[in-house]
């Protein structure tokens, strides 16, 4: 499939408008399905939206001290790696880079190009490995789902992406680079609020709980952590993966929903030999 020319063009389509391009595009031969049979308007390859990634995560490191917790590192590794060796297909084989970033903000994310990311304040929230898991395992949800290139894809749909191709060729910084890195996923994280729409939080949500307990980790666990989250958000700063996200009360009924299949992914992964063990690092 050839990709659009990334050259700028003059003008931007109204909303109703940009929605019935996309539509259409949609109808004819830059639609995918998500893993959960939502259809999806899907321009950009797979290598390029990773490349996107990878660039966004290069700067997130500059611009954001790592941790030095050695303890707190390797506890998010052995979940992240958990979770990851459950992808297949072409989501499969990668090797993907986790880094725990020193900062206290409640919040984590997942990038094409295989990157991962978790503040050390998400582990005052997320009590145990399963509740961390739930988190780790939503994002890299969102990555498996191509929610990324969903967004960025239909930007471009309405003639306002043009400039974010150009952001990924490196040719235009600032509000455009955030706006672009906003919509790969790290939204919060670099100050612009982009939040993704109901039907990714859900796809993601339900996704996430799917792989964490294929990985061997309890999805019971997963209710909990949203009260968690929902009790941080009553102080003066709500967390900033909260901020970002449907209510707890919603998600919550979404999962209990879901739970039954999780619980049948979880005891086959436990039969199987999967029981991770990853000792927190705080």
């Amino acid at each position: 499939m050839r990709r659009p020319d990334p050259r700028p063009r003059a003008g931007r389509l109204r909303p109703p408008l940009a929605a019935a391009v996309a539509t259409t595009m949609c109808l004819t031969s830059a639609c995918a399905t998500s893993p959960l049979g939502r259809r999806q308007l899907v321009l950009f390859p797979a290598g390029e939206m990773a490349q996107m990634g990878v660039a966004a995560y290069d700067q997130m490191k500059q611009e954001t001290p790592l941790s030095t917790d050695a303890r707190s590192s390797a506890y998010v590794r052995c979940v992240a790696d958990a979770i990851t060796a459950e992808l297949d297909g072409a989501a499969a084989g990668h090797t993907w880079e986790v880094q725990v970033f020193a900062d206290d903000a409640v919040n984590a994310f997942a990038l094409p190009g295989a990157k991962i990311g978790v503040y050390e304040g998400l582990l005052e929230v997320a009590q145990n490995q399963d509740q961390l898991a739930t988190v780790i395992g939503h994002e890299v949800a969102h990555v498996l789902a191509r929610h990324s290139n969903e967004r960025v894809s239909t930007a471009y749909a309405a003639e306002t992406g043009a400039q974010l191709v150009a952001v990924a060729a490196g040719a235009a910084t600032g509000s455009s680079q955030q706006e672009l890195y906003a919509m790969l996923g790290l939204g919060a994280q670099v100050g612009v609020l982009l939040p993704f729409g109901r039907a990714q939080e859900s796809e993601a949500d339900l996704l996430g709980l799917d792989l964490m307990a294929s990985a061997g980790f309890d999805p019971r666990q997963s209710v909990p952590l949203w009260h968690n989250m929902d009790a941080a958000a009553g102080g003066e700063r709500p967390p900033d993966f909260l901020s970002t996200h449907p209510g707890p009360a919603t998600r919550i009924a979404q999962l209990e929903g879901r739970m039954p299949t999780a619980l049948e992914l979880h005891d086959a992964a436990r039969a199987a030999g999967k029981s991770p063990r990853c000792a927190p690092g705080l």
